[in-house]
């Protein structure tokens, strides 16, 4: 997907909605909507996304930043946006609202945004959605790199940590699609014949114990 020609949709602005926003605008994306607990804004022409953090900054929300029209948050998932963020809170795609998400791609940051009935609806209209086991493991990764840093007592940059992050999730990024593609499932359902082959692997090598 070519970033300047693809427009993005967020619901939630907290710690993971509001750095998504920043760092999809800094790649070149058309951030067009975001929102958060008072509700959400959107420009189809892209919002500018430094000027909004300074807008929440001095406001301590993001309605009424110029130039944007406000929506709710259930407006926001039916955007016409390429990609879609669902960033707050779980079950927000159902199957009362499955069957009008107009994006192409799902990347689910919120912890189960969306709901199995609704899961279904998205597969059979061939929307793409990259499943929250994957798409927001990301902060227990380096959680897992800081719990590693302060048990050897190593210093790693930023940059080191970004580099071992993307190594880490482009891998399981690969397992996941390699499963879907082997039994010709979602990438939910292959994330989760990861997940649940990991579990009886290490069951089998460290056995059942109290």
């Amino acid at each position: 997907m070519d970033p300047a020609a693809t427009s993005v949709a967020i619901q939630g602005f907290g710690n993971v909605g509001s750095v998504s926003a920043v760092l999809m605008h800094d790649a070149g994306f058309k951030v067009c909507a975001v929102s958060d607990v008072h509700g959400g804004i959107h420009d189809p022409a892209g919002l500018d996304i430094p000027s909004l953090m300074e807008h929440l900054r001095a406001t301590g929300r993001l309605t009424g930043f110029a130039g944007a029209r406000e929506v709710s948050n259930t407006e926001l998932l039916e955007l016409d946006a390429d990609v879609l963020v669902p960033a707050a809170l779980e079950s927000q795609i159902t199957a009362a609202n499955a069957g009008r998400v107009r994006a192409h791609l799902i990347v689910e940051a919120a912890n189960g945004p969306t709901t199995p009935d609704a899961d279904r609806i998205l597969e059979n209209r061939r929307i793409t959605v990259v499943p929250d086991i994957l798409a927001n493991a990301g902060g227990v990764t380096v959680s897992y790199f800081e719990w590693v840093q302060d048990l050897q007592s190593f210093f790693w940059e930023e940059g080191e940590i970004n580099r071992k992050l993307e190594k880490v999730m482009q891998h399981a990024f690969d397992q996941m699609t390699a499963q879907s593609d082997a039994h010709g499932v979602s990438w939910r359902l292959g994330a989760y014949l990861v997940a649940v082959k990991r579990v009886a692997d290490a069951t089998s090598v460290r056995g059942i114990y109290p």
